[in-house]
């Protein structure tokens, strides 16, 4: 009785919870208009940013690093301009 109870909550709350995480929507520029991952990495090092991974996560460029004050933080960056979508921590 349990199991079939906990199996479906628990289904449930990872599905909320993977919603909860999913990349924001950043562009609907092709791929082409996007800045190079070379010159995206070079702007947000010069916002004093350190990048300890930096991905293409759907259509936003994602780092995870640390702020200038040394606090942990992951971004959403629109890659055709380079502008914060979202950003958590810092």
């Amino acid at each position: 009785m349990k199991r079939t109870v906990i199996a479906p909550l628990f289904l449930a709350a990872a599905a909320l919870s993977a919603s909860a995480f999913a990349a924001p929507q950043c562009t609907n520029a092709p791929r082409a208009q996007w800045l190079t991952e070379a010159a995206m990495k070079q702007k947000v090092l010069d916002q004093g940013y350190t990048i300890k991974k930096f991905q293409v996560s759907g259509n936003c460029y994602e780092i995870y690093g640390k702020t200038k004050a040394g606090k942990n933080v992951e971004i959403y960056f629109d890659p055709t301009d380079g502008r914060i979508v979202k950003q958590k921590g810092g």
